[in-house]
């Protein structure tokens, strides 16, 4: 990378999203990253519990540059990639950010849970087959949080952030048996007909 310069200047105060401290977060742990280096994280770790278009990691890193809370700095040469660095400001926003809890519980949204709700419109062998499709999906989603698991073993410095992904194993394996029972005994009903 050649000599930068340094872009960063202080805007009006700005509103933070979810998105804002996923950034801020991602460079706090990781150190100065491309937006690019940004998905990569993102695709390794944050979005197996929080989705969301990764467009928004190329817009956003900019926008906490303007209002002080990363640092930029763009290569003189080469691609002129931007490079984002967590500033003083941007970690007390993430620190206080922790300190307000939520104040709300995990929010479901599942589009094969949605399609159970309205499985008395299908057969039961659609519904055993939607079950049978979820049970997959769950194995292998095990099958990737067992890799990132053997990956991460011995990294005590990691724990905290790791932590996550025992909540990740507990509710796809939940999620593994309670689809795993409707495919063995798909609840009863009546098989749809046009007359609906």
């Amino acid at each position: 990378m050649s000599t930068i310069q340094n872009t960063s200047h202080v805007e009006a105060p700005v509103r933070l999203s979810p998105i804002s401290y996923v950034v801020l977060g991602v460079i706090g742990l990781r150190g100065p990253s491309t937006p690019y280096q940004l998905k990569q994280a993102v695709e390794r770790s944050v979005r197996y519990f929080w989705p969301f278009p990764h467009s928004q990691l190329y817009g956003e890193p900019e926008r906490l540059a303007g209002a002080g809370l990363l640092d930029q700095e763009v290569e003189e040469g080469g691609r002129r990639r931007r490079v984002y660095s967590l500033t003083s400001s941007g970690q007390q926003a993430l620190e206080n950010w922790l300190k307000t809890p939520p104040g709300e519980v995990f929010e479901m949204r599942d589009m094969a849970v949605l399609q159970l709700v309205f499985s008395e419109f299908a057969s039961t062998a659609e519904l055993v087959k939607l079950a049978e499709d979820q049970v997959r999906l769950y194995q292998e989603r095990l099958a990737v949080y067992q890799t990132i698991i053997e990956y991460n073993e011995g990294r005590e410095w990691a724990a905290r952030r790791m932590a996550p992904l025992d909540l990740g194993v507990r509710m796809a394996t939940a999620c593994l048996e309670f689809w795993s029972d409707i495919a063995a005994n798909p609840p009863p009903g009546r098989e749809p007909s046009l007359s609906r």
